[in-house]
C-alpha cells in the first residue's frame, strides 16, 4: 500500500510541476493556488476582526455600564435599596456586587457655551466594583467628593472645558420658585476628571456626579435604581428572570443584552454574511482547480493511456488528481493561514487602522483570532480542493487506454 501510495504522490507531484512549455497550465495551477490563499487570508482577517469588534464592543459596554439594571416601573423612586440590594446577594448567588445610582437628562453649561447630558449619580465607594469608568480617566482624577464631576472626553471638549474649571448643571424636571417665576432647579459643579471609555456614545453624553449631589440636584430622596454585575455575563437573561420573580411588581429588571441587542445582532448577521461572502473567493478558486486539472488530464492523455495498458488502476489514476487538488488546495491553505495570521499579529500589536468612533463606537480595529475559527476555514478550503479536483480525477480514471493512446 505504502509502495502505491508513493507512485501516486511521485505523479500528482510530477504532473502538477510547472514545466516548460506549459506556461498557460501552469499559470491556471499558480492562479488556482493564489486565489486559495488570498481567499483563506481574507476570510480569517475579517472573521478575527469581526470577533476582535464584537469582544471589545462588549468590554466597552460593559466597562460602562453594568450586567443587570434593577429599577421600578415608571422610574419611581428606590427608597430601600440597601435591604433590596442585601437579600438579592443572599438569595442569588450569581449575583457579585451592586451599587446604587441616579440617572438623570440635563443641560451643562460652561462660559458661553451649553450642551444636553446624561446625569449618573454615583457611589463613589462601591462604583468601581460594577464599572470600569473610575480606570478610564485620561485627565485629573475620579473625585467626586465636595462639588466636583466627571465629564467624558468628547463633553469637555465641546464646552472648552478644563480641569479645575467651575460649570453649571441644570435640572429642566424640577424647578424652583423665585421672585421671576419657576427656574430649572442648578448647581455648579468643579471639573476634577475626564474620562475616556473608548465609546463614543459614553464619551459625548455622560457626567458623574456622587450620588448625594444628585439627590439635592433632582430633589430626590431614593435612588432611580441599583446595578449588579454577575459571575457569568451571559447569564444575564436568566439571572433577570430570578430577579424579578424574587421582587415581584413593581420593579423591573433591564439586563446588556437587551439593551444592546439591535447593535449585537448587527454584528452577528454582519459577520455571518462576511463570511458567505468572502467564501465565494474559495470557490471561485476552487473551480479554477477544476479548470487546471482538466488541463492537466487533456494534455496526459497519452501518459495515462500508457500507465493503464501496464496495468495501473483506475484507482490509483484517480488518487493522483486528488492528490494534485490536495497539494494546491493545501499549499494555498497554509500560505493564506499563515499570511492571515501575519495580518492579524499586526493588526492587534500596532492599531495602525483606525476608525470613526462616532460611527463604529470603537476608535481602533480590534482582532481577535480564534483557533477554531482558523481550523474551520483551513479544513472547509481543503476539502473544497479536493472536491473540486474529484471531476478530473474521475474522467482521467475512466479513460480508456487504447482510446487515450490512439487519440493523442
Amino acid at each position: 500500500m505504502k509502495r502505491f501510495l508513493n507512485f501516486e504522490s511521485f505523479l500528482a507531484k510530477r504532473y502538477i510541476r510547472i514545466k516548460k512549455g506549459e506556461g498557460f497550465r501552469s499559470l491556471i495551477t499558480l492562479f488556482s493556488g493564489i486565489g486559495i490563499t488570498l481567499g483563506v487570508a481574507t476570510l480569517l482577517v475579517v472573521l478575527s476582526v469581526m470577533n476582535g469588534m464584537q469582544k471589545d464592543l462588549r468590554d466597552k459596554i460593559l466597562g460602562a455600564t453594568s450586567h443587570i439594571n434593577l429599577l421600578k416601573f415608571h422610574n419611581e423612586s428606590v427608597d430601600n435599596w440597601q435591604n433590596i440590594l442585601n437579600t438579592l446577594k443572599d438569595s442569588i448567588s450569581e449575583i457579585e456586587e451592586g451599587t446604587p445610582y441616579i440617572y438623570s437628562k440635563g443641560l451643562i453649561m460652561h462660559k458661553q457655551y451649553t450642551d444636553g447630558i446624561v446625569i449618573k449619580g454615583v457611589d463613589e465607594a462601591s462604583i468601581s466594583l460594577v464599572s470600569e469608568l473610575p480606570c478610564n480617566i485620561v485627565l485629573g482624577s475620579f473625585d467626586l467628593t465636595e462639588r466636583n464631576i466627571v465629564l467624558g472626553r468628547y463633553v469637555a471638549d465641546l464646552l472648552r472645558a478644563h480641569i479645575g474649571d467651575t460649570i453649571t448643571l441644570s435640572s429642566p424636571f424640577e424647578s424652583t420658585i423665585t421672585p421671576f417665576g419657576f427656574l430649572p432647579s442648578s448647581d455648579e459643579f468643579i471639573i476634577s476628571g475626564i474620562f475616556d471609555i473608548g465609546m463614543y456614545e459614553y464619551n459625548a453624553t455622560l457626567g458623574l456626579i456622587s450620588i448625594q449631589n444628585a439627590k439635592k440636584l433632582f430633589r430626590m430622596d431614593g435612588v432611580t435604581g441599583i446595578e449588579f454585575i454577575i459571575k457569568d455575563i451571559y447569564q444575564a437573561p436568566d439571572v433577570s428572570i430570578e430577579i424579578a420573580a424574587l421582587l415581584g411588581y413593581p420593579y423591573r429588571v433591564i439586563n446588556w443584552m437587551q439593551t444592546n441587542r439591535t447593535l449585537l445582532r448587527a454584528l452577528r448577521i454582519e459577520k455571518i454574511t462576511m463570511f458567505i461572502i468572502l467564501t465565494l473567493i474559495v470557490i471561485v478558486a476552487a473551480f479554477n482547480i477544476i479548470s487546471s486539472l482538466i488541463l492537466i488530464v487533456i494534455g496526459k492523455l497519452k501518459e495515462i493511456g500508457i500507465l493503464k495498458a501496464i496495468g495501473t488502476t483506475s484507482t490509483s489514476i484517480m488518487k493522483t488528481f486528488l492528490i494534485d487538488g490536495l497539494i494546491v488546495g493545501g499549499a494555498g491553505t497554509i500560505t493564506g493561514v499563515v499570511i492571515a495570521y501575519i495580518l492579524c499579529w499586526l493588526l492587534g500589536k500596532y492599531h495602525f487602522v483606525d476608525l470613526p468612533s462616532d460611527v463604529y463606537f470603537l476608535d481602533k480595529l480590534p482582532v481577535l483570532m480564534q483557533w477554531q475559527d482558523f481550523l474551520f476555514v483551513s479544513i472547509s478550503a481543503i476539502a473544497l480542493s479536493i472536491l473540486a479536483a474529484f471531476y478530473p480525477a474521475k474522467r482521467a480514471s475512466s479513460l480508456d487506454p487504447v482510446e487515450a493512446i490512439r487519440n493523442e
